[in-house]
């Protein structure tokens, strides 16, 4: 969760929400990512995704079903339907998302009974952290 803290202070940076994720397996992060929809002109381009991306393209398969994705913020709905979608064995949280959380706050939809797979979810792990980024972010927005 420390190196997702640190992607998040690389997005705080490029003028995006400071949000990192990384996919670990074996002991290993195997992807990476930061919140860049601003500066890749990508809707899509969230923590969570490319980090999904990333690890995906590196065991040259989409299940990632070993891994663990930790991630400074709850995964909106689009995140949280591409963790089901690769097989996401787990997911570590730090905050919770109370306006747009995919996981908790909003929708179950990582665990949800309905889909086909479920993902292990976990939730607190350097949540204050986490929400002094945030919150610091924001402040000087306004």
């Amino acid at each position: 969760m420390r190196e997702a803290l640190r992607l998040a202070r690389v997005a705080a940076a490029a003028g995006e929400v400071p949000v990192g994720a990384v996919v670990v397996a074996n002991a290993e992060i195997i992807g990476r990512g930061w919140n860049a929809p601003l500066t890749r002109h990508d809707p899509t381009a969230h923590a969570e995704i490319l980090a999904l991306r990333e690890a995906a393209k590196r065991l040259a398969n989409y299940r990632l079903e070993d891994a663990t994705l930790y991630c400074t913020l709850e995964p909106c709905v689009m995140c949280a339907g591409a963790l089901v979608a690769a097989r996401l064995r787990r997911l570590v949280f730090a905050a919770r998302d109370l306006r747009f959380g995919g996981v908790r706050s909003k929708f179950r939809l990582a665990d949800s009974d309905v889909l086909n797979h479920r993902v292990e979810v976990e939730e607190g792990l350097l949540a204050v952290e986490s929400v002094e980024l945030l919150q610091q972010f924001f402040e000087k927005r306004r």
